[in-house]
């Protein structure tokens, strides 16, 4: 399973109750279809740190890395290649 599929399988079972795919595009936005409120975010940090061994500093919390699959995808690469290096 990829990054992406287990990020969109984590949002569709927990927030979504569902386990179709097309319930969630990869760009929508969790805070603006109200998806997610701020204690699901916190929930998803939580797991990405778990499933993806990152840490999630207090400055990173922002819209542009946590509020859709794809900015998600792009936040745990870039937090991956930045340990990488």
């Amino acid at each position: 399973m990829t990054m992406k599929d287990m990020l969109r399988s984590y949002v569709l079972e927990n927030y979504l109750f569902t386990d179709d795919p097309s319930a969630l595009a990869d760009a929508d936005s969790f805070l603006d279809k109200g998806i997610i409120d701020s204690t699901g975010i916190m929930e998803i940090i939580a797991f990405l740190e778990v499933e993806f061994g990152i840490v999630v500093e207090d400055r990173e919390m922002v819209p542009e890395n946590l509020d859709s699959i794809a900015s998600l995808v792009a936040f745990v690469e870039r937090k991956r290649a930045a340990a990488e290096s």
